[in-house]
């Protein structure tokens, strides 16, 4: 089980239906299911599952999971939950051994804390503490070394560079497409067809729009309802042709991930300047902006 789980959280597989999974005897196989709940947008299935593993005998199951629930907060705006989940996560793991494929382990757990801690420091605003960080991050894994370059894009385009957002954003999309990891590809091609698009060099705009519109039609077609609202924005901003089924792709996935979020997920991301929740009331605009506040890890 553990083998097909790992195809549905970091390979081809990311719609597969995993909730069978949550019932395993093995920590490892529910925390892998949670992990494809949250690809999906089932908030709140997902952190019932985190919560419980947080406590895990294993400090790398348990450093995981918390990294796991702080990165769904990001996702629905909430940074400031996220962090004490990442600080904790970074203290369970006082030990280093790497080797799995797929950063399962202690270096994995370490990267997955401090790459949250950046990007929680990106979400308020700290872009030098983001920075610190990130020095901080040693890359052991195909996945560590493309969070990495996710979140290095988003400081750059936090601090205007977006000239300097391409390439770690195209090397992170270089890698997941390598390992053929379709969710981190998508995210991946999400985050470099905005770098491009907001450096906006005619070449680069129209490779961008492409890559977003193709992420977007997959990501629709693969039921991965986080990546579809903030696709759908950025062809609303630079793709005006496609701006009406776009908002309608937004609005039906924003939806759809705030019914499946928990409570105070739910309102969190409704109050968040992070999150579009305008697209949810008719006839206003959204209320984030689509260039650089929703990208996430």
């Amino acid at each position: 089980m553990e083998e097909e789980l790992r195809r549905a959280a970091f390979g081809d597989s990311p719609d597969r239906d995993v909730w069978a999974a949550l019932s395993s005897s093995s920590s490892r196989v529910r925390w892998l299911a949670a992990v494809v709940l949250g690809g999906q947008g089932h908030y709140a299935a997902a952190a019932t599952v985190l919560d419980a593993l947080r406590h895990d005998p294993d400090p790398v199951i348990a450093s995981l999971s918390l990294s796991t629930r702080a990165s769904h907060h990001r996702q629905l705006g909430a940074h400031h939950l996220a962090r004490p989940l990442d600080g904790a996560a970074l203290a369970r793991v006082r030990t280093t051994g790497g080797g799995d494929p797929d950063g399962i382990d202690a270096d994995g757990a370490r990267t997955d804390a401090l790459l949250g801690l950046a990007a929680d420091s990106l979400g308020a605003g700290r872009l030098d503490d983001a920075r610190r960080l990130l020095a901080r991050v040693e890359t052991g894994s195909w996945r560590s070394e493309v969070r990495k370059g996710w979140v290095t894009a988003e400081v750059e385009l936090a601090s205007g560079h977006a000239h300097a957002a391409v390439a770690p954003a195209e090397e992170a999309y270089g890698v997941a497409t390598s390992r053929k990891a379709l969710r981190h590809e998508l995210k991946s091609a999400l985050v470099l067809g905005t770098a491009l698009v907001v450096w906006g060099t005619p070449d680069g705009s129209t490779r961008g729009v492409e890559l977003v519109e193709c992420e977007l039609n997959h990501s629709v077609t693969m039921g991965l309802h986080p990546l579809i609202w903030p696709s759908a924005l950025v062809l609303v901003g630079h793709a005006p042709t496609v701006g009406a089924v776009a908002i309608d792709r937004a609005t039906d996935a924003l939806s759809c991930v705030l019914r499946r979020a928990d409570p105070v997920s739910r309102q969190v991301a409704l109050d968040s300047p992070w999150v579009p929740s305008g697209l949810l009331r008719s006839g206003e605009p959204p209320n984030a902006d689509p260039q650089t506040n929703f990208l996430t890890d």
